[in-house]
């Protein structure tokens, strides 16, 4: 009996990293339908290549750093209940790999190809499993002092900050480095629109994410008797909420549509095996009006060119997911209990401070010693030119088609 559980567990948590493994096709999607046309091959192959340098990162030394667990033993050894321990590796690891996937988004069409592998590199070596580790695994005292404070640990069930908020400031601090497109805003004050290169992929970025982020958020029980339905419910509610409220505020257009969803799972992930479905609903609501606003406000007011809007969708949504957990987690909310308010805007602010300096730190260096940016041409030819040698559509730019 016990040999069947521990494989069922093995097999529940391998289709959990299989349906994250799938979102990553959805980052590459949804920043190739987002991007100019000039850039359309960059975007997939930025995110396939930070696939495989952070599956390394992670295996020889992330994953290490977060949990104190090393793969350095015998086959033999490594095959105890059924392997659950390299499935379980592999399912953190899809969620490791979605970092560099979110920062890419912002630093697109301008930044340099190998400068930013490494940035990956580190990241997810160093930069990620270290707050990691200090929100799902107790090291470094944080979750202690959380709860001596404010009477419960720090809450975050998928990780809306762990994950979501972490990338998104880190992405902030890249975008901040690496300055805007060229020509994206004007010296008489405008802005240059640069709308979509292709609403289908844009498209179908956002539904692949969607479905994929099911065993995101669901599978994060890890194991078939911690499994719940009501994770599942409280996503599509989140989902629901997060499509309409980006729908209505932003006035029907399909850039935000698509984000909407997204936005509204990125802040579910915290509280989703807290909440009650309604205070889901409210809560991916929230978070898709707060992504439509946010990123109007970055790119036209504050002229910061985050090209996907990844700060406003990960790095503000998961920050007010991480928060929203403590308030319709509370058992006077509907919720399930076992957090307190303070304790998760504590620890999403440690998460935030950790990677908007972190962030600072990995990109300011590498700007410093290997530069960030393309040159002046290769930009205006674009990266996929510049960079691979190759457009998205060749036979149709030497007018063959």
């Amino acid at each position: 009996m016990e040999t069947l559980r521990d494989g069922t567990d093995v097999l529940f948590i391998l289709i959990g990293a299989v349906m994250v493994l799938a979102m990553h096709a959805g980052f590459a999607f949804l920043e190739l339908g987002t991007v100019r046309a000039k850039n359309q091959v960059n975007a997939l192959a930025k995110i396939m290549s930070d696939f495989a340098v952070s599956t390394l990162a992670y295996f020889f030394v992330g994953y290490w750093i977060a949990y104190g667990v090393n793969f350095f033993s015998n086959a033999a050894s490594l095959q105890v209940e059924h392997g659950f321990a390299l499935v379980k590796f592999f399912f953190l690891l899809t969620f490791a790999a979605a970092i560099p996937a979110i920062v890419s988004g912002g630093i697109a069409e301008r930044a340099r190809f190998y400068p930013q592998l490494f940035a990956s590199l580190l990241i997810v070596s160093l930069l990620y499993p270290f707050f990691e580790g200090m929100a799902w695994n107790g090291n470094f005292g944080m979750q202690a002092l959380i709860e001596s404070t404010f009477g419960k640990p720090f809450h975050d069930f998928a990780g809306s900050v762990v994950v979501h908020a972490v990338g998104g400031w880190i992405a902030l601090a890249a975008v901040l480095l690496l300055g805007p497109r060229q020509g994206r805003y004007r010296a008489d004050g405008g802005v240059t629109a640069h709308p979509p290169s292709s609403i289908p992929f844009l498209s179908l970025g956002a539904w692949t994410l969607t479905v994929g982020w099911f065993g995101f958020n669901v599978m994060s029980a890890q194991t078939v008797e911690a499994v719940s339905g009501l994770v599942a419910v409280n996503s599509l509610m989140a989902m629901v909420g997060g499509i309409l409220a980006a729908l209505v505020i932003g006035k029907n257009d399909p850039g935000f549509l698509h984000n909407g969803p997204l936005a509204g799972l990125v802040a579910v992930c915290a509280g989703s095996d807290l909440m009650h479905p309604i205070g889901a609903l409210v809560t991916g609501a929230v978070a898709g009006g707060l992504f439509v606003y946010a990123f109007t406000l970055t790119q036209n007011k504050w002229r910061i060119d985050d090209v996907l809007g990844v700060w406003p969708l990960h790095g503000l949504c998961g920050l007010w997911g991480g928060i929203a957990a403590g308030i319709f987690g509370l058992t006077a909310l509907g919720g399930v209990g076992g957090v307190t308010f303070g304790g998760q805007v504590a620890g999403t602010l440690i998460g935030v401070g950790i990677a908007f300096g972190g962030g600072f730190l990995i990109y300011g260096g590498i700007k410093l010693l290997m530069g960030l940016r393309l040159s002046q041409e290769d930009e205006y030819i674009g990266a996929d030119l510049s960079i691979h040698k190759i457009t998205a559509q060749p036979d149709y730019n030497r007018g063959e088609v």
